[in-house]
């Protein structure tokens, strides 16, 4: 396949499912995502690591901050960030943004595009810990169905889009990581903009 890549499978998500289930509250912490990006609209998020405000001077959006930042609830999911850590350390990479993402029974992630610098030189992971009837994930002309304890990378930098046919929640944790030069699956080498992840020197 083009735009897929299955990193592991059989990955056990229960140590993960426990410290997810002990704070539900926090699905509800933050719904900027939800209400201000069209597409993401059926989905629930928790930020654990997100882009280092105030923005640069510059800078579009956040998609084209490279720093990342914990978040104030990212303490509260130590299991799910060293998991993170660990698949960045086997990669010789570097851990940028990570979400968990719930999409809504018998809803959709509408086709869209992640763009801007950040995204370019990345690769973007999905690790499946709940999706009873699994997860189809569709990138170009390419459609996967990921399960749970699946580990994919994909390549965001084409239209893609998401489903859920189950009547349940679907549960993923989705993270990004900067490869070593020449590692990366579907990431880009950094342009020359002032914003690049070389001219920030988070990347040679």
């Amino acid at each position: 396949m083009l735009h897929f890549t299955r990193l592991a499978e059989g990955v056990d998500t229960r140590p993960f499912l426990v410290e997810l289930a002990a704070q539900p509250e926090l699905w509800f912490a933050d719904t900027s995502r939800q209400r201000k990006v069209r597409c993401q609209r059926n989905t629930l998020n928790i930020f654990l690591s997100a882009p280092k405000k105030p923005l640069p001077p510059g800078a579009k959006n956040a998609n084209d901050v490279h720093e990342s930042r914990r978040t104030r609830v990212a303490a509260k999911f130590p299991r799910i960030l060293s998991f993170c850590e660990r698949i960045a350390a086997e990669w010789g990479a570097t851990l940028g943004r990570a979400t968990l993402v719930t999409l809504l029974p018998r809803s959709r992630v509408y086709p869209h595009i992640d763009t801007g610098a950040y995204y370019r030189i990345r690769d973007r992971i999905h690790f499946v810990l709940r999706s009873p009837e699994g997860s189809p994930l569709a990138a170009g002309d390419e459609t996967v169905v990921m399960h749970e304890g699946e580990l994919w990378v994909f390549n965001n930098k084409v239209k893609h889009s998401a489903e859920n046919p189950s009547q349940e929640p679907r549960v993923h944790l989705i993270f990004d990581l900067l490869p070593a030069p020449g590692r990366g699956h579907y990431a880009f080498p950094p342009d020359d903009s002032p914003h690049s992840a070389s001219a920030l020197g988070l990347a040679s």
